[in-house]
């Protein structure tokens, strides 16, 4: 009888499952041909709850619906911002660079391209990784400062932009120290030069162990 009873349950629980698991289906299959404002609101709530991945599948449900929409540019943008939170920066940059091939005569690509900067300094983890980075980085600085002077983000940049060419001495720095080490002098002279090159004084630089440049954002 206790046999009968448990066999029973196990196969009400089941029957339970499988109509959930249905409703969720038939609720899924019937979001479509939403207005905008709908994907738009929808997408909103999921960040907010943190549910990043499900925000990116309902963005594709706005644009696909409604490619012209005025809400799909704020959105690619607001993608942008979460995936930076979240510190997913490669989904960070593919929203970024989306809103650049499709909007990038907007009034705002100052704002855009500092976003751009400002994932990409914040996925070099550690110091003295992604050293291709560091120099890409500090290109995209230049031009930003360049052709965006008076940008209300310019001081943000130019801090940045002093990070990261901080970081880039220590690393040639400590390169440096290696080939004294060794008793190669020669190259460690060179790495020492292009130390100075990115900071004045180097020796002022301490030695870092943590990840050291997110305070600016916190």
């Amino acid at each position: 009888m206790k046999m009968f009873k448990t066999v029973r349950n196990l196969v009400l629980l089941i029957l339970v499952s499988l109509i959930f698991v249905a409703c969720s289906n038939k609720q899924k299959e019937q979001e479509y041909n939403k207005p905008a404002l709908y994907w738009y609101n929808k997408m909103l709530k999921e960040i907010t709850i943190g549910y990043i991945e499900e925000a990116d599948d309902t963005f594709t449900s706005l644009e696909s619906e409604h490619k012209n929409s005025p809400l799909v540019p704020t959105s690619l943008l607001i993608l942008a911002n979460a995936h930076i939170v979240v510190e997913e920066y490669e989904l960070a940059n593919y929203y970024i660079d989306e809103y650049n091939k499709r909007f990038g005569l907007s009034k705002n690509i100052d704002y855009v391209r500092y976003m751009k900067i400002k994932a990409n300094f914040l996925s070099i983890g550690y110091q003295y990784r992604e050293q291709k980075l560091f120099t890409d980085t500090i290109v995209e600085i230049e031009e930003f400062i360049k052709k965006f002077p008076t940008s209300p983000y310019i001081h943000l940049v130019r801090d940045i932009s002093s990070r990261l060419h901080m970081g880039k001495a220590a690393f040639d720095k400590e390169i440096s120290e290696l080939y004294k080490r060794v008793g190669k002098d020669n190259a460690s002279k060179l790495y020492l030069e292009k130390s100075k090159k990115s900071w004045n004084n180097p020796e002022e630089i301490e030695t870092i162990k943590v990840p050291w440049y997110r305070s600016i954002f916190e």
